[in-house]
């Protein structure tokens, strides 16, 4: 991490990071305005922040911790970001957040927050491969579990610390994992990609001011990985280092929601195309993977958040609407007569055999 030289992997990786920082950038000022960084931001004025760095896509301006933390929340807060399929973190929401707050404070060159972001996403997911799936089926929201140790990697390379010091960053970092899955749907979600920000970036500047942490925080047995997870496949962190970059794994969401929905929405929305008319649909019937219920398994949702994790919702605005973008998952679209009409008709079965990218659907 520390040594790794600049720019040291190939031009598609370099091109994968280019994407995720655009994808990033666009989820975070997208949601600038939305209520839950209004209240986050109200939360954060109150301690009289010092205005070092930029809110994406707002004129104010707070310390670098909070600017990490706000544009983490918005960065997640339409569910538009980015994915990395292997474990289903959001990487860059942790990550780019809290890069971009440190580097906007030092200067930075756009080349060296390339490096950073691209570290600090390889350090995010292989460990998040070390744990899955276990660690995420415990109910810890991966994204920002993972996402501390990734901010903080890239903020200790973004720094320039030594690898002692990246070490110890690590290690601070190690025993702030944040975010439980039990949040999904409300304001706390988004929450967890900035807390990792705004965490992962206080342990990299405090490891270079001479703050220590045990050296083995992530591998002993008493550590972040056998603490939190009953899996820790230490080849899963290791194999190919420096050779492969996790970020080649990352996709991004043509639908602003949770990703397991994702064929369900895109099933609907092809009935849509062939001519299939939601007031003439008297059910729908799905047949999943378990995954999808467990997630998104939310029958009424009551506002825009929720309506994210509900595979109902989404299979009622694919076929009404034809798309799944921020517009459809809006309280209002939410709570449309038309939409919760149909959205009671849709009825989910868990079928083992199913993937996680599959669905099938039957209306009649």
């Amino acid at each position: 991490m520390a040594e790794h030289p600049s720019k040291g992997w190939s031009d598609a990786v370099e091109h994968e990071a280019h994407r995720t920082f655009l994808n990033w950038l666009g989820c975070a000022i997208g949601a600038a305005k939305h209520e839950a960084v209004e209240s986050a931001l109200a939360a954060v004025n109150m301690l009289a922040p010092a205005q070092q760095a930029t809110i994406a896509g707002r004129a104010e301006r707070v310390d670098m911790a909070n600017a990490a933390l706000l544009n983490g929340i918005s960065s997640h807060t339409f569910d538009f970001d980015d994915t990395h399929l292997k474990t289903i973190i959001h990487p860059a929401g942790p990550v780019a957040s809290a890069v971009m707050a440190l580097a906007e404070t030092q200067n930075s060159s756009g080349r060296q927050v390339m490096d950073a972001l691209v570290l600090g996403i390889d350090v995010a997911c292989r460990m998040g491969n070390l744990v899955y799936p276990q660690h995420y089926d415990r109910g810890w929201h991966i994204t920002g579990s993972t996402g501390t140790l990734g901010a903080a990697a890239a903020c200790a390379r973004l720094l320039g610390l030594n690898a002692q010091q990246t070490a110890m960053a690590l290690g601070i970092a190690a025993s702030q994992p944040v975010g439980l899955r039990e949040q999904f749907g409300t304001m706390t979600k988004p929450f967890h990609p900035g807390g990792a920000a705004r965490a992962g970036l206080m342990s990299a500047l405090m490891a270079k001011h001479g703050f220590t942490s045990s050296a083995r925080a992530l591998e002993a047995p008493r550590g972040w990985a056998q603490v939190l997870s009953t899996k820790y496949d230490w080849r899963e962190a290791q194999d190919e280092l420096g050779q492969r970059f996790e970020i080649s794994f990352n996709a991004y969401k043509p639908f602003a929601c949770g990703i397991v929905i994702h064929p369900s929405i895109d099933a609907c929305a092809q009935l849509r195309a062939q001519g299939v008319k939601a007031e003439e649909v008297k059910s729908i019937e799905l047949r999943v993977h378990p995954l999808v219920l467990e997630l998104t398994g939310k029958k009424t949702p009551q506002d825009g958040l929720q309506g994210k994790f509900s595979v109902y919702h989404g299979c009622a605005v694919g076929l009404i609407f034809g798309r799944a973008g921020e517009e459809e998952f809006s309280d209002h679209i939410v709570r449309r007569e038309d939409v919760v009409r149909l959205r009671d008709k849709v009825q989910a079965v868990v079928d083992t055999r199913c993937a996680k990218k599959a669905c099938t659907s039957r209306p009649t």
